[in-house]
């Protein structure tokens, strides 16, 4: 079946070019003009998305061809756009920039939809080269569809005639000059932008939005933006991700939502609903007690930030350690898992107590520990599935696990980068922890056994 989507690429030369700055703001501009657009993310990023949906009002979706198959990813594309006339994709890193052999490139992606890219230019210190940054972006891969640049941090008026210039001579059109202003700053830290569930930085947050929706609205061809976007041509969606969504939840499953816990995927949640799971939120740093529930989903975030309100949070540590050992399945990944240890130390090395269900610390480090695509195969029967199944997810984290007790690991993690492998995690009664990040949409089998056991669970 072929569809057609208005939609647009917004890549870049390299990280930190100024692409989530652009994004953000062109979706602004979008959103008060009254078009109903929807933001996607290359890559397996669970941060930008949140300033996307602060522009639009919408939760910004996933790409990722290694999370899900590709086979899966334009029909999932396509569903996320039933309700919105224009997508705007922000990538990732720069252009070509991935896995091995380019997995979950913004270039993959670009092509795989077909979809007209610009290209951001970090043009700060830089004159006519840009233009051959440009020229070798384009030549590099000409399925890529590079319809034009977008130009960040330009120093003067002069300076951009400049730039303007040398991209007429390559026969790149310029949709956009942003000048160099420190208002475009959104708030870091250590995995790279603050989330915006955070409300300490929420203010900062919609403040900053708000200055790249006004920056853009100066300085980009909005218009003309719109005019490549609705050019593109039709899509072809195949049958993709086909699940029968039950006729009313069989389940009920508490997923941890709050200032520490907010990396999930909105599809891979919905994945979880289609299979018959009633999702209902709670805040390990604020309520007292679990809401009544099934099972348990405990995803990543910055526990490391609000370790001292985790462990003052008694009660709920208790009554997530009491879930646990009264068999409630029990999934978490990253962040989760560091809840789900005995304690956690955080970067001045103070030591908090967390809710004890599995045994180790978690230990901070001032520097990245592990980054990258993996592959995990399951070594005994858990709550996602049967002993060999393999799931696709990424690692992507600061700490390390320390002092555990010495125990059979549920998985064997593969590291795509470099084929090194090693088992990880822990799994104790229901319980199924790891660094692992998976999206349930690359992974249904998995979202409907956790389902079926938490179901299985509530019966019995």
């Amino acid at each position: 079946m072929q569809k057609h989507i208005p939609r647009l690429v917004i890549a870049a030369t390299q990280s930190g070019a100024g692409k989530t700055t652009l994004t953000t703001g062109l979706l602004a501009v979008l959103a008060a003009r009254g078009i109903r657009v929807q933001s996607f993310k290359a890559g397996p990023d669970y941060i930008d998305p949140g300033y996307h949906q602060l522009a639009t009002g919408r939760p910004g979706q996933n790409l990722d061809t290694w999370l899900m198959p590709r086979t899966v990813l334009p029909s999932a594309f396509a569903g996320a756009m039933a309700e919105a006339e224009l997508a705007v994709i922000e990538g990732v890193m720069g252009l070509y920039d991935g896995g091995r052999q380019g997995i979950s490139s913004t270039a993959e992606i670009a092509k795989l939809l077909e979809a007209p890219v610009l290209l951001v230019i970090d043009a700060k210190s830089m004159g006519t080269s840009a233009a051959a940054l440009a020229l070798g972006f384009r030549e590099y891969d000409r399925e890529v569809q590079l319809a034009g640049v977008l130009l960040n941090r330009v120093g003067s008026a002069t300076h951009e005639a400049l730039l303007r210039e040398a991209m007429a001579g390559i026969g790149l059109p310029v949709y956009g000059v942003l000048h160099r202003d420190a208002q475009l700053q959104l708030p870091e830290r250590h995995l790279g932008l603050t989330p915006v569930a955070e409300n300490s930085e929420r203010d900062a947050a919609r403040q900053a939005v708000a200055a790249m929706g006004e920056a853009v609205a100066r300085q980009v061809d909005v218009d003309g933006i719109l005019e490549l976007a609705r050019g593109a041509g039709k899509l072809e969606i195949g049958d993709g991700l086909v699940l029968q969504s039950e006729a009313k939840p069989i389940c009920r499953i508490a997923v941890a939502q709050d200032e520490a816990f907010s990396f999930y995927y909105p599809a891979s949640l919905q994945v979880l609903e289609r299979c018959g799971a009633e999702l209902v939120s709670f805040s390990p740093l604020h309520d007292r007690k679990l809401p009544e529930a099934d099972g348990l989903l405990l995803g990543g975030g910055f526990p490391e930030m609000f370790a001292a309100g985790l462990e003052q949070n008694a009660g709920m540590r208790d009554s997530v350690r009491q879930a646990a050992e009264a068999g409630m399945p029990v999934y978490a990944e990253c962040g989760g898992y560091m809840y789900l240890l005995e304690a956690l130390q955080d970067f001045a090395g103070v030591r908090h107590e967390m809710a004890g269900v599995l045994t180790g610390t978690a230990v901070m480090s001032q520097r990245l520990q592990t980054v990258g695509y993996i592959e995990a195969v399951q070594q005994l029967d858990t709550v996602l599935g049967q002993k060999g199944l393999v799931l696709r997810g990424h690692e992507f984290h600061f700490s390390t696990e320390q002092e555990s007790a010495e125990s059979a690991r549920p998985l064997l993690f593969r590291r795509m980068r470099n084929n090194e492998r090693y088992l990880a995690g822990q799994s104790r009664k229901n319980v199924l922890a790891s660094y692992l990040h998976i999206h349930f949409a690359g992974c249904p089998e998995a979202a409907r056994h956790f389902v079926e056991a938490c179901k299985n669970w509530r019966q019995n």
